[in-house]
């Protein structure tokens, strides 16, 4: 059962994924037409779980992340003009233009660090974690990072620095099975997040699904136990990044799948109705486990039209 959801709660939450999901579509359509100069990795399929940790995090609690953020960006920033500002490198952009997209932090929306660099956000997370037992502060770290850097001693480093000080933090792994162009089984063995974590004896926890509603409420849950027994806890979020298509050739007259790594999304349009795929692997198809579909289009309409004036 989920707890303490309303129908207020219900629409907010479905209104922020919306706006993350279109904020995307936006920017995507922007980058066809290459208005920015800066490399950007959009996050089409990753929004239910930037929305879900927004929700739970409080007012001493500092997000960590990777170079694919936009959609946590999104999520804890009410200006939308700002983060494209910052993509197109503005003094009025969310770093002030010299961030731009990578290493884009907001410490007012609670993200402390960003890093380009793989596995190396992870670092970081665990000095924060530490300096908060330090200084006794409240709250705890969150970090983000993707299944490629699980591949890198960073992040093993990081857990046993994290268990051995009994710091709270939460490490979020977003697993969409894809490191570039490249699939988990053909760059390296099967690593098993569930048993590494017990030979550290850190808490585990699975996420697939996509329903926001549902990870706000696990999420509850796994940060009250990194409170209280003052560990770190390891989620796995398994997802798919949205966006690929087909390459037609003589090698491959069936089209050879190119995973959507960077850049536009070819195949991705904006739409005021901005579902891609009518499958669980989409949040927004999702959304309407919860929501009465012509209820959901006519916030989605709403939206757009938001962000399309806040442009202007």
């Amino acid at each position: 059962m989920l707890k303490n959801i309303n129908m207020h709660n219900d629409l907010t939450i479905a209104k922020d994924l919306l706006r993350i999901r279109l904020s995307q579509m936006i920017i995507n359509e922007k980058l066809k037409n290459n208005e920015f100069k800066i490399p950007i990795h959009l996050a089409f399929g990753h929004e239910a779980i930037a929305v879900a940790v927004s929700v739970i995090m409080g007012s001493q609690d500092q997000l960590v992340l990777s170079h694919r953020n936009v959609h946590y960006n999104l999520a804890r920033s009410s200006s939308f003009k700002a983060e494209v500002d910052e993509y197109l490198l503005k003094k009025e952009g969310l770093g002030g233009g010299r961030l731009g997209s990578m290493n884009l932090a907001n410490r007012e929306g609670g993200i402390i660090y960003t890093s380009s660099i793989l596995g190396n956000n992870l670092c970081v997370s665990a000095g924060l974690a530490l300096a908060k037992k330090v200084k006794k502060e409240n709250g705890l770290v969150i970090v983000v990072t993707g299944d490629g850097a699980i591949e890198e001693g960073a992040f093993y480093e990081s857990l046993e620095f994290l268990k051995t000080y009994n710091l709270s933090s939460l490490i979020i792994v977003e697993n969409n099975g894809w490191s570039l162009a490249t699939q988990i089984h053909e760059r390296r063995c099967n690593i098993c997040l569930d048993s590494l974590t017990r030979a550290f004896d850190i808490p585990f926890r699975v996420l697939d699904g996509n329903d926001p509603y549902k990870y706000i409420d696990i999420l509850k849950d796994i940060y009250s136990i990194a409170i209280k027994k003052q560990t770190p806890v390891i989620i796995e979020v398994r997802l798919k990044t949205l966006g690929g298509w087909r390459l037609k050739s003589e090698e491959f007259p069936e089209g050879k799948f190119i995973n959507y790594h960077a850049g536009p999304a070819p195949t991705i349009k904006l739409s005021e109705w901005p579902m891609i795929s009518e499958d669980r692997s989409d949040p927004v198809f999702v959304l309407s486990d919860h929501i009465r579909l012509e209820k959901l289009k006519e916030i989605s309409r709403d939206v757009l039209n938001k962000l399309v004036q806040e442009l202007k």
